[in-house]
């Protein structure tokens, strides 16, 4: 940038701007005569106006809000609860039902308490279904106060939206879809993965079936919950990717049982020995925590036996129905029973190193 002096030593030039500057009965400005003046400075010395700042135009910073929602939420176990309360956190008005006790973190929210499932549905945009199994959902959304009374249009004649994020069978999910488009509403089959700890963090991945218009018009939704979100396709195929997880975590469960009891009963420390399999190959997210709960001896349910199981039954079933032979889940659906018939379908899915233990006549770790 030029500075003051030379800009106004050129006003001692016989350049025409000079000569105009002169004109204008403004003396020109001596090299060196105040140099600690600014052309400002100057300027106003010498009788003129200084320059006028104009204001800086305010730009008004505002924070982007989803769109407030009247929401159903039907069933407030161990998952539900959280992911409901994530949506209340978020402005949300909450129309809720569960077969049990409301739990306290939503009680203390603007939730109302709704006698069935069809009151839900009448105050609510949008209707999750958070519940264990299939005949749960189907009662839900078909029994006796049910979802299916009270689905006439929404707010402004919109179609309101079933969302199931249970984790069912794909074959009945799509059956459950057509009826309830029948009815005039849209269908969305969205299970999660990631257990309590996710649900809690909202920070579950969550695999949609769906069209793609009534997705995006339920994904803010799904953001409050979740980080991975991901539309797989048509109704259904959310929960077949479901089922598909749900293998590979009873798998990844018991090749880490399995590991851990041949490492203890070799006489090494087992927890020295998942320290060192993370560094390597072996690592996942299955050997980092639930390897850590069967050294620990923590089965507090997150994601309980008897739901896994229940799931895996699904695969099996699926299976049968597609000529799939499926002998893995076949083998870690057996250890799941083996815990079930002994009083430990409630611990949590990590205690199917329970059944190898009980093989073995031995524990990974004491209790």
């Amino acid at each position: 940038m030029r500075s003051a002096c030379s800009f106004w030593c050129r006003a001692g030039s016989s350049t025409p701007s000079a000569r105009r500057w002169s004109d204008n009965g403004i003396p020109p400005f001596p090299c060196g005569e105040r140099p600690e003046w600014g052309a400002a400075a100057f300027v106003q010395a010498r009788g003129v106006p200084a320059p006028q700042t104009l204001p800086r135009k305010r730009v008004r910073k505002t924070k982007t809000r989803s769109k407030r929602m009247n929401i159903g939420f039907i069933g407030l176990g161990i998952m539900g609860a959280p992911m409901a309360r994530h949506l209340a956190d978020a402005g949300h008005q909450l129309y809720v039902h569960t077969r049990s006790k409301v739990p306290a973190t939503i009680a203390q929210t603007m939730a109302v308490t709704c006698a069935n499932a069809a009151e839900v549905a009448r105050q609510s945009d949008v209707i999750i279904t958070m519940v264990p199994d299939t005949p749960d959902v189907e009662a839900v959304l078909f029994g006796a106060g049910g979802v299916a009374e009270a689905l006439q249009p929404g707010a402004a004649g919109a179609r309101k939206v079933v969302l199931d994020m249970s984790s069912i069978s794909p074959m009945a999910t799509k059956a459950f879809a057509q009826k309830i488009n029948a009815l005039g509403a849209d269908y969305v089959d969205a299970p999660v993965s990631g257990g309590e700890v996710g649900a809690r963090a909202a920070a579950l991945t969550i695999m949609c079936g769906g069209e793609e218009a009534v997705f995006e018009r339920v994904r803010p939704l799904l953001a409050k919950m979740g980080k991975n979100i991901t539309l797989v396709g048509g109704v259904g195929d959310g929960q077949t990717t479901k089922v598909a997880n749900q293998i590979i975590v009873a798998l990844n469960i018991a090749a880490v049982g399995e590991a851990l009891l041949f490492a203890s009963k070799a006489g090494a420390d087992p927890a020295r020995v998942r320290q060192a399999l993370m560094g390597g190959f072996a690592a996942s997210r299955v050997l980092e925590v639930h390897g850590e709960r069967m050294v620990k001896r923590i089965f507090a349910p997150g994601f309980r036996i008897a739901l896994h199981q229940k799931d895996l039954g699904l695969a099996l079933q699926g299976a049968r129905e597609l000529g799939v032979a499926l002998p893995q889940t076949a083998g870690a659906a057996q250890l799941m029973q083996v815990c079930a018939a002994n009083d430990m379908g409630g611990l949590d899915h990590s205690a199917l190193v329970r059944a190898l233990e009980l093989m073995a006549a031995h524990q990974v770790a004491p209790d």
